[in-house]
C-alpha cells in the first residue's frame, strides 16, 4: 500500500487492512480484507438474503460448518447487542460481506461487529464482490471453500478446499447440542424486550425439547405461548423422555446433514404416536426421517427472511425465515392416499401443483398412517411442512420465531399448544391476528 493510500485510510473509519482470500473448491477466487479474527478456516459457502439481523445469523447454531455470505452490502451498521444473540457463541466457520461498518450507530449497541467477531475467534472478510459470489453459488451450487489471511496463493487454497471435510455425512448437531438437560422458562426471557412484547401466556404445558442446535428465540417463542421447557441433548433416549411425562416434545433446528443425525430420528420413531410432537427445520427433517422419508440436498438451500410459503390448509401465504440446505422428497413418505384418487393418479413432478389447485394432499405412510403436505415453498415448489392425520404430530421446514425475519409464522407456536390440547383444528389459525397478539402497541 502506498504512503498516500495509507494516509487516506488512516483518515477514514476503517482500520489498516490485512489482505485475505476466499477460494472455492472449483478454484474461483475472491480478494478482500480480513475484518474479524485472522487465520484459515474451511466450510461450505452459502448466502443469506436477509437485510437485517446479522447478529442473529452469526449466532444461529444451524450455520455450524458453513461460511456465510451476506447479500446486503453493508453489515454491522447498528452494532452488536448481546441480548439478540441466538447462542452463547457463534458456530459458523466464517463471514463474508461487501462492506463492514466499524462505527455503528444504535442506542442498544454494546460493541462493533468486527470487535465481536475477533473476540469470538470468527474469521470475516470484507471487500468481496458478494453479488458475483452469490451468482456463482446460484449457478454452480453450494461448495466447499476456504478463507485465509495466512496463505494468499489461490491455487494452494483451492487444493486445500477440495481436501476439506464436506457437510454431507457429518453429524454437526452433536457439536452444538447442550451437554446436559436444563430448564428454560419465563425467568429466562430478556427483560429488555418487555417494552415491545406482551407478557407471556400462563405456563400450562411441560415440553421436552431436543436440542440439535436450538436458537434462543425459538425457546422464547415456546415460552411465550405457555410452555415450560426442559432441553435435552440431541441423542436422549425416547424412553427417558417418556418417563418425564411431557405434554409435548419439540424437535429443534440444527445444522448439516439430517441423514447423519441418526441418534435423534431413531428416538423420534419411538415418540411419534405416544406424545404430541412439533418439529422445525432439522426437527422437521427428523420427523420425516422417522416416517421413512428421503432427504435430498438442495443446490444452494434456503437462507434468508423472505421466502414465500403457502399454507395449503388455509390458502394463506407466509413470508418466512429459513436456514437449511436439505429438503424432504415427498413421494418417499408413501403413495397418495385413496382419498386423493381422481385428483392425481401419482405424485406431481412439482409441488406447486398443489398450491395451484388449493389442495393439501395426503399420502399413506406405512409407519404412521396419513401424512398431509401442509406447506409449499412458492419460489421453488419444495416441501415446507407436513401434518400427520392419525397421530398428533406436525412440522415445518422454516423458522417461525422471526429472529431475524417476519412474524407471519408465529401462529405455529400457538398451533403446538392447541395440538397438546387435543384439538384437530390446531393449524386453522388466523395468522394476521395471531402475529399481532404478541406485541404491545400502547
Amino acid at each position: 500500500m502506498s504512503l498516500l493510500a495509507s494516509k487516506m485510510l488512516a483518515a477514514t473509519s476503517k482500520p489498516p487492512a490485512k489482505e485475505a482470500l476466499l477460494v472455492l473448491e472449483d478454484g474461483t477466487c475472491f480478494h478482500g480484507n480480513a475484518c474479524g479474527a485472522l487465520g484459515e478456516v474451511f466450510g461450505e459457502v452459502c448466502f443469506n438474503t436477509s437485510v437485517e439481523g446479522y447478529l442473529e445469523i452469526v449466532t444461529d447454531p444451524s450455520y455450524a460448518g458453513q461460511i456465510v455470505v451476506m447479500t446486503y452490502p453493508q453489515i454491522g451498521n447498528y452494532g452488536v447487542c448481546l441480548e439478540d444473540a441466538q447462542a452463547d457463541h457463534p458456530a459458523l466457520r466464517g463471514l463474508v460481506v461487501r462492506d463492514m461498518c466499524y462505527t455503528p450507530s444504535n442506542w442498544r449497541s454494546e460493541r462493533t461487529l468486527p470487535d465481536y467477531l475477533k473476540r469470538e475467534g470468527i474469521f470475516a472478510i470484507e471487500g468481496v464482490d458478494t453479488r458475483a459470489l452469490v451468482q456463482h453459488v446460484r449457478d454452480y451450487g453450494a461448495m466447499r471453500a476456504v478463507l485465509s489471511s495466512e496463505d494468499l496463493n489461490a491455487e494452494s487454497l483451492a487444493n486445500k478446499a477440495r481436501a476439506s471435510e464436506p457437510i454431507v455425512g457429518v453429524n454437526l448437531a452433536r457439536t452444538v447440542s447442550c451437554p446436559e438437560p436444563h430448564a428454560f422458562g419465563q425467568s429466562d426471557l430478556a427483560s429488555s424486550k418487555a417494552f415491545a412484547l406482551a407478557p407471556p401466556a400462563l405456563a400450562r404445558y411441560r415440553v421436552i425439547a431436543y436440542d440439535c442446535g436450538i436458537k434462543r428465540s425459538i425457546l422464547e417463542g415456546l415460552v411465550r405461548a405457555g410452555c415450560e421447557i426442559t432441553l435435552v441433548p440431541w441423542n436422549t433416549p425416547a424412553s427417558q423422555v417418556l418417563e418425564m411425562a411431557p405434554d409435548g416434545v419439540f424437535l429443534s433446528n440444527g445444522p448439516g446433514d439430517p441423514d447423519a443425525v441418526e441418534g435423534t430420528y431413531r428416538q423420534v420413531e419411538k415418540l411419534l404416536g405416544k406424545v404430541p410432537v412439533f418439529g422445525i427445520c432439522l426437527g422437521h427433517q427428523m420427523i420425516c426421517k422417522a416416517a421413512g422419508g428421503q432427504i435430498e440436498k438442495l443446490k444452494f438451500g434456503h437462507h434468508g427472511g423472505n421466502q414465500p410459503v403457502m399454507n395449503l390448509l388455509t390458502g394463506r401465504v407466509e413470508i418466512t425465515a429459513q436456514n437449511h440446505g436439505f429438503n424432504l422428497v415427498v413421494p418417499s413418505l408413501g403413495p397418495l392416499a385413496s382419498e386423493m384418487e381422481g385428483i392425481s393418479p401419482a405424485h406431481p413432478a412439482d409441488l406447486l401443483f398443489w398450491a395451484e389447485q388449493g389442495i393439501a394432499p395426503v399420502v399413506s405412510n406405512p409407519r404412521y398412517g396419513g401424512v398431509r403436505l401442509t406447506h409449499v415453498n412458492l419460489n421453488d415448489g419444495t416441501a415446507e411442512g407436513i401434518a400427520f392425520t392419525d397421530i398428533p404430530a406436525f412440522s415445518v421446514q422454516y423458522h417461525p420465531e422471526a429472529n431475524p425475519g417476519p412474524t407471519d409464522s408465529h401462529y405455529l407456536f400457538t398451533a403446538f399448544t392447541r395440538l397438546m390440547d387435543g384439538r384437530e383444528d390446531y393449524l386453522d389459525i388466523d395468522i394476521a391476528k395471531d402475529r399481532l397478539e404478541g406485541w404491545q402497541f400502547e
